[in-house]
């Protein structure tokens, strides 16, 4: 047991820059007592404890020993004109917000959404379920009915974002996507969703994302996903509301 538990800790850090706890880990094994008996191969145990690390809070799964692969306490002060984040640096994502897309813009992508519509171009057209691909149009592949299934998540979030993220350490950080980076979106990141930061430029206390400085691996915390997407709609009309409730005093 303490051999295989060596050799996932081993393989979660050298592939996955992922400091895993000990604590953690010997809770891990001890679940996986069965898998055990059964000589399950470490492979496969590796996978499972991969899987449970990017499903879990960072403050409980990930060591805080290291400072190298921590977030700077003072990450937020405004006052350091730039600095370096050698990393690697495992974080979790808190917080997503499309920057280029206005606020009512995005009520109205949700409410799209709620309707059951898509936007294909300028024009908006009824997304058919994929549990209807048996009925009318026959079901297969292609067709404009399931063209039009997918494009109302994709349009609710063109970027750039601005992510809250956070390490094992419980320090948070401001996140600005300075390049398009593949799978960071509203519709696709979910909360708790993990990144390993590496090589980045944080500018005034805000870290710089672009594609060479990130890595994604995944994953998400149920719990904090389910209430953020729920809460959203409503955080979004509060923001608007005081917005104009700013401009009718100022």
């Amino acid at each position: 047991m303490a051999d295989a538990q060596t050799q996932i800790a081993a393989q979660l850090q050298t592939t996955k820059a992922l400091p895993v706890s000990p604590t953690w880990l010997h809770s891990f094994m001890s679940s996986s007592s069965t898998a055990l008996q059964r000589n399950v191969p470490v492979s496969a145990l590796i996978q499972t404890a991969l899987f449970r690390v990017l499903a879990s809070d960072f403050r409980d799964s990930l060591q805080t020993t290291n400072p190298s692969t921590l977030l700077p306490t003072d990450i937020f002060d405004p006052t350091v004109q730039e600095r370096r984040l050698q990393g690697p640096i495992p974080v979790q994502v808190l917080d997503i917000e499309d920057i280029g897309t206005s606020l009512w813009g995005q009520v109205e992508a949700m409410e799209r959404v709620e309707r059951g519509e898509a936007v294909r171009g300028r024009e908006i057209v009824r997304a058919v379920n994929v549990g209807d691909d048996d009925n009318e149009d026959g079901g297969g592949g292609g067709g404009p009915a399931n063209d039009a299934a997918g494009p109302a998540s994709e349009n609710e979030s063109h970027g750039p974002h601005r992510l809250i993220v956070q390490d094992a350490a419980g320090t948070r950080a401001v996140g600005i996507e300075l390049k398009r980076v593949q799978g960071i979106s509203v519709a696709k990141l979910a909360i708790g969703a993990k990144m390993v930061i590496r090589n980045a430029t944080v500018a005034r206390g805000m870290i710089l994302l672009s594609p060479d400085c990130v890595k994604l691996l995944g994953g998400k915390i149920e719990g904090m996903d389910l209430a953020w997407k729920e809460g959203r709609k409503a955080r979004l009309l509060a923001r608007i509301t005081e917005m104009q409730g700013e401009g009718q005093t100022g």
